[in-house]
């Protein structure tokens, strides 16, 4: 640690002080009660952050990002932060900040701290307080909340920004306008208070791991503090111990019993697992929300003889996405009489072959690989061909007796004229929840009841574990692709597969449909 930092005992005393004798606490059960800090709260936090010191006199730390799960006390902390700058920090005409994605979100720390000061007769007398801000006029300091547009913040003279939920926020122009707002300040602050979140593209993923480097050592950052608390990536999210790790007020603020609840809704209800480890063990997942627990969609691997389905019938789903992506079939075959009820799904992908190696290198995603292994096929050109998939979609029909191809109307018009001036019969399928939902629940259903044969595509498993829905007040759910991590277009092809099977699969078989994956 460089020498021209040093350890202010006494200013570390003070901050402590002012949390728990001028503080109250507003909600819950301990409402009314004196803002006692937790051993986290005073020894990761309050006390280095306001204790340490540069040889100046001023304060050491200029940002602070504390990443800490759900219900541990942190909102009640960052409103305490927000008040001790606005009354104690010394600094003249004080500009002190509540950020979020909205200004609702913004409004939660604001409306607790302002709570804290209405309930202390000491901190009321000295200020005023509104419906968006808090002011002390003997200072001329004040404290406000922030709407999210951006364009309105340039030209403050901020002397603490309290953002929280970094993780929420969509674009990182908020975070850089503010952040370059403390710029004439003598001892600015900007505090990033937030769980965990799975966008690793965000402004939140950048300041996460520049936390995590600071902490490791990796870079050397003084002015920089972290304070992190979560799971680690390899950890048993189910294991209490772990619980405990990544919740430092488990036991005060959290209850072992509701996590033990929710652990147990997770388990049920895979869609809530990445919540369950994102919201309460801090780790950042790879989706919103799981929907397909990847468990049980491996123990639908098992491998198959792809030639026993040679002249069965069977019904298609087609997602073209994009002219320059991946584009999916797959077919679903309905079961015969006398045979278990397990869906085996046939599933075929099409890329452009110019710059596989390149979009590979730059997606970090194998498709080149998978070229090579004969799971994707390289249409010619840079951008899909897609006579040639028209082709060979013709040529399954051979093999296979095709009676339907659900298709995404979306960009579909030419392929899908071109397969009817074959012969095969084409369904428009909408993509909303009327459609999608109750073929992507009885996707849901039959991943979980072992009831879904795959054969272990790598490709399919890759989209699959992509996979989160949206869900609409009634419980309906569709695949959302542009909440989804990477592409998902398979699984859509295999959901509007699906459809037709159950709709049309009893006409055909007269039994429950048989959906298969190759």
């Amino acid at each position: 640690m460089a020498t021209e930092y040093w350890f202010d005992e006494r200013a570390a005393d003070l901050a402590c002080a002012f949390f728990e004798r001028l503080l109250v606490h507003s909600k819950g059960g301990g409402a009314g009660e004196p803002f006692k800090l937790l051993e986290w709260q005073r020894e990761k936090v309050i006390r280095p952050l306001f204790g340490w010191k540069r040889a100046d006199g001023m304060r050491r730390y200029r940002k602070a990002y504390i990443e800490v799960p759900r219900k541990n006390g942190k909102s009640t902390l960052a409103a305490g932060i927000a008040l001790y700058l606005l009354f104690a920090d010394g600094e003249p005409g004080a500009e002190v900040y509540s950020a979020a994605a909205d200004r609702e979100q913004a409004s939660l720390v604001f409306d607790e701290a302002r709570a804290m000061v209405e309930a202390r007769p000491q901190l009321a007398k000295v200020s005023q307080s509104y419906r968006r801000a808090i002011t002390v006029p003997s200072t001329r300091s004040a404290y406000r909340v922030l709407s999210a547009d951006v364009k309105s913040k340039h030209g403050f003279n901020a002397s603490g920004v309290i953002f929280d939920e970094l993780h929420a926020q969509p674009t990182r122009d908020l975070w850089d306008v503010l952040n370059t707002a403390t710029g004439a300040r003598r001892q600015p602050l900007v505090v990033a208070i937030t769980t965990a979140g799975y966008d690793r593209e965000s402004i939140c993923w950048e300041q996460h791991e520049y936390a995590r480097q600071v902490r490791d050592g990796i870079i050397e950052d003084d002015s920089f503090l972290p304070v992190l608390y979560g799971a680690d990536v390899d950890d048993d999210w189910l294991d209490e111990a772990v619980w405990y790790k990544a919740n430092p007020s488990l036991g005060q603020t959290i209850k072992l019993d509701y996590l033990r609840q929710e652990a147990q809704r997770a388990k049920a209800t895979p869609a809530y697992q990445n919540t369950f480890r994102r919201l309460h063990l801090n780790q950042w997942t790879a989706q919103e929300s799981r929907w397909l627990p990847m468990e049980a969609w491996d123990a639908c691997g098992a491998a198959f003889d792809e030639r026993l389905l040679d002249g069965a019938a069977c019904y298609g789903g087609l997602d073209l996405a994009s002219s320059s992506d991946i584009a999916s079939l797959v077919l679903c075959f309905p079961a015969e009489a006398g045979e278990d009820e397990r869906y085996t799904w046939l599933a075929r992908f099409w890329i452009p072959a110019e710059n596989i190696v390149e979009r590979a290198r730059r997606h970090r995603v194998p498709y080149d690989a998978w070229v090579r292994d004969g799971l994707v096929i390289a249409t010619p050109g840079n951008v899909i061909d897609y006579a040639y998939i028209a082709h060979e979609i013709e040529a399954l029909s051979e093999r296979y007796n095709i009676r339907e191809i659900a298709f995404d109307r979306w960009g579909a018009f030419q392929i899908s004229t071109a397969l009817q001036d074959a012969g095969l019969t084409m369904i428009g399928f909408g993509q909303g929840y009327a459609s999608m939902a109750a073929p992507t629940k009885d996707l849901l259903r039959l991943v979980t009841d072992g009831r879904l044969r795959h054969g272990g595509n790598s490709v399919l498993r890759w989209m699959a574990d992509n996979m989160i829905v949206d869900q609409d007040p009634a419980g309906n759910v569709k695949p959302n692709k542009a909440k989804s991590r990477e592409k998902i277009d398979g699984i859509v092809a295999g959901i509007m597969a699906l459809d037709r099977a159950v709709r049309r699969g009893g006409e055909a078989a007269g039994a429950a449909s048989l959906v298969s994956v190759w």
